[in-house]
């Protein structure tokens, strides 16, 4: 009963952050909330026993990106200033993604309603927990770290993700560089 209060609080924690994120007028602010919205992700995964996605949160969204995304902010003078407006001009645009976002979710989740082996739980019916075989979980980190690197496994796709996150960084240089009319 302590964990789904627990878990009901830190997802409440991550959905109200993530609220702040989209609404929150001054970036810099916004940054600092999508912070706190990864702190509550890697809460959240560290609670279903996924201790890996956690150190990966906390080590790469929390740690690199979000402070590149606060490096990005800071160095364009302009979007630290208040002025600009919360909302836009594309809010039915976003309600149609939403829309479509959670209707691909949810067709996906009863398509493979079978391989999600839930077992309910009669006393605590939101406390169920699917069980994993021991041997499956020895070593996984070892054996993705090495599927990383190794030929036929996922060195490319690993490869092809370096080179976005890289090509991003550059273009963030790029956008964020100050133009001749910045400088008079």
């Amino acid at each position: 009963m302590v964990e789904q209060i627990i878990f009901i609080l830190v997802s409440a924690f991550t959905l109200s952050m993530a609220v702040v994120v989209v609404t929150k007028r001054n970036l810099f602010h916004a940054a600092l909330a999508l912070m706190a919205t990864f702190l509550g992700v890697a809460g959240l995964y560290a609670m279903l026993d996924a201790g890996f996605l956690a150190a990966a949160q906390l080590l790469v969204y929390i740690g690199a990106i979000s402070i590149l995304v606060i490096f990005a902010i800071m160095m364009t003078r302009r979007l630290m200033q208040t002025d600009e407006p919360a909302f836009n001009s594309q809010a039915g645009f976003a309600l149609v993604t939403a829309v479509l976002s959670f209707g691909i979710l949810f067709w996906v989740f009863f398509m493979f309603r079978d391989f999600w082996p839930v077992v309910p739980n009669a006393a605590v019916p939101l406390a169920s927990r699917t069980q994993i075989p021991q041997e499956m979980i020895q070593d996984s980190v070892a054996m993705m770290g090495r599927a990383f690197v190794d030929p036929a496994g996922y060195v490319l796709p690993f490869e092809i993700a370096s080179i976005l996150l890289l090509a991003a960084l550059v273009g963030a240089i790029i956008v964020a560089w100050p133009k001749a009319e910045d400088k008079a």
